[in-house]
């Protein structure tokens, strides 16, 4: 079924993929990006002329989401374009590589702000309309390493838990109101994404220098995380969006809440079963296991029959 997306974050690496995939497949989609107009005007072209050569409905949108207003400008323009929204995907991100001391408050806070406020941001902007037509998919690009945590990435892991246990926390509250959630979680990639090369370090360099002894664990993170891909393995982030349009393709009510595209083989479903399984016997058991699941126009159909 096609749908209306609009993708954050989509200037590169897992965004763009993922707004290649889901034109493909498709959906109208809206790839959102910063400067779209000076410093991605490039990219933002690129993907214009990929949906004119391909006969694909694919758009670019400006949109940061560091700020309220811009989202707000973004869903509005969209809803003025194509009548509604039905899918937001969450992506736009940012790393940060270092030792935790060594980064400010200043550091962390701004990391924050984009990897768990814009997410917060951008539902703003978006749930409004989804809760009127009561009807509305909200999907999380999460990450392995909020179960696994990796070292020498603290700010960022800590800001991807957080980003996650907003997403489960909102999904509580909108599954009742129609509004379906699910949670992508890619592993590590070293091939096809900025995140290693556009990583920003720490701001502290004389705390840094305090660990110095660990500064070769650090230089050889990526090829470490690199020799964990089995050798006969395309360990290519494409693969986040083909997901991602597999599960759009399923039907309302059937998609997973958790999704893992991990190529390292690090165990993270296994942990995730566990965990959901202990967050709906306690939801259950406070008498609110109707949060749990998102309702559907079938359920709401059976429940006027009733």
């Amino acid at each position: 079924m096609s749908s209306v997306v609009l993708i954050t974050g989509a200037a590169t690496g897992i965004g763009n993929l993922t707004a290649r995939s889901l034109a493909a497949a498709g959906h109208t989609v809206y790839a959102s990006m910063r400067h779209v107009a000076d410093r991605n005007a490039d990219r933002a072209n690129e993907l214009l002329e990929l949906g004119r050569r391909e006969g694909q409905d694919l758009r670019v949108v400006e949109l940061d989401v560091q700020s309220q207003e811009s989202t707000e400008a973004a869903v509005a323009r969209i809803i003025d374009e194509a009548g509604h929204l039905d899918t937001v995907v969450h992506n736009a991100g940012h790393m940060f590589v270092g030792y935790v001391e060594a980064f400010t408050p200043e550091d962390i806070q701004r990391l924050f702000d984009i990897n768990a406020l814009g997410i917060h941001r951008v539902n703003r902007a978006a749930l409004p309309h989804m809760r009127e037509r009561r009807s509305g998919t909200l999907l999380y690009i999460g990450s392995t390493t909020s179960v696994v945590v990796p070292p020498f990435l603290g700010p960022y892991v800590a800001a991807k838990i957080a980003g996650d246990a907003l997403a489960l926390a909102t999904a509580y509250e909108v599954n009742p109101l129609g509004i379906e959630t699910t949670i992508v979680m890619p592993g590590p990639f070293t091939q096809g994404t900025h995140h290693f090369a556009n990583a920003s370090r720490a701001a502290d360099e004389e705390r840094t220098r305090g660990y110095a002894q660990l500064d070769p664990m650090v230089e050889r993170n990526e090829e470490a995380t690199a020799a964990l891909f089995p050798k006969d393995v395309d360990a290519h982030p494409r693969a986040v969006g083909e997901e991602i349009a597999r599960i759009l393709a399923l039907p309302r009510g059937t998609r997973p809440f958790r999704s893992v595209v991990d190529f390292t083989n690090a165990g993270v479903e296994e942990v995730n079963q566990v965990t959901r399984r202990a967050q709906e016997q306690f939801v259950t058991r406070l008498g609110f296991d109707e949060l749990l699941h998102v309702k559907t126009d079938q359920d709401r159909l059976t429940d006027q029959d009733s």
